[in-house]
């Protein structure tokens, strides 16, 4: 006989206590625990790119992990680095940000790339995230993915070195390197 799993929901996961490791992906609780120092120096120097150029051309609001950002009942995640448009700040609300982010920043860890790769990729896809970055520490890469007609495409591509670039944030150029280089 099998038992069946209670699916939680965002009012579940708003009890938690505040800052508590955990993300509600497909209506379960997937605990999250603190990522390795290296995880860490690759988020920051990524944004510190980013808020340089955003706060320099006046773009919208970056954000760094621990963010919540709510898709549904049942989808609330917590990116590492979230930007949304200066025309879309309507979406950032007092406890949460509530819809899809312009552009999503996941550093890929032990615990999280699973989840990252495959069904937060899809949730991100389906609600309109324009923009989804994956950084793998392990291989030193960063691929860039653009959401074209409700489906992500790979725009960019770089291993260890050369430039990375957006194309929400048209004129943000990255140097690999320099974003590995913790």
């Amino acid at each position: 006989m099998q038992t069946e799993t209670k699916k939680y929901t965002y009012d579940d996961y708003a009890k938690l206590p505040e800052g508590s490791a955990y993300q509600l992906i497909n209506g379960e609780l997937i605990m999250s625990p603190a990522p390795n120092i290296y995880h860490q120096k690759i988020a920051a120097n990524l944004f510190i790119f980013f808020n340089n150029y955003i706060e320099e051309n006046k773009k919208g609001t970056i954000l760094f992990s621990p963010v919540d950002v709510y898709f549904d009942e049942n989808e609330t995640y917590q990116p590492d680095i979230v930007f949304i448009s200066k025309e879309r700040n309507g979406i950032i609300k007092e406890k949460r940000i509530e819809g899809a982010p312009d552009i999503i920043i996941e550093v890929l860890s032990e615990n999280n790339a699973y989840y990252d790769l495959k069904h937060k990729k899809n949730i991100y896809e389906k609600y309109g995230v324009k923009e989804y970055w994956i950084v793998d520490p392990m291989d030193k890469s960063i691929e860039v993915y653009n959401n074209e007609d409700a489906k992500f495409c790979l725009s960019d591509k770089k291993e260890r070195k050369g430039e990375i670039k957006s194309k929400i944030l048209s004129g943000l150029k990255i140097e690999a390197l320099k974003v590995f280089n913790a």
